[in-house]
């Protein structure tokens, strides 16, 4: 198939035990960059979500031990908030 041999195709099917710690960050920011303008919040909102996060206590490695989301992926949509009220 010419699609494998297309250095421009990624592939999708890695679980996030199997990637090293750097693949995944490079891959969560991928993401996050090719989501639509329209639906991301603007540069401010997102660092101030992001600061109230970094302050609570259940952040742990991106990850929000209280309701299991990627707090910097929950951050980046507008429309997104936190599950407990804090933003």
């Amino acid at each position: 198939m010419q699609e494998e041999n297309n250095p421009q195709k990624r592939c999708l099917k890695c679980l996030l035990r199997e990637m090293s710690q750097e693949a995944y960050m490079e891959n969560l920011y991928s993401y996050i960059n090719r989501l639509d303008e329209d639906i991301k919040a603007d540069k401010a909102l997102y660092e101030e979500r992001l600061s109230v996060c970094k302050e609570c206590g259940y952040l742990a490695d991106g990850m929000c031990r209280a309701c299991g989301c990627f707090v910097e992926l929950r951050a980046v949509i507008a429309n997104n908030s936190c599950s407990y009220g804090k933003w």
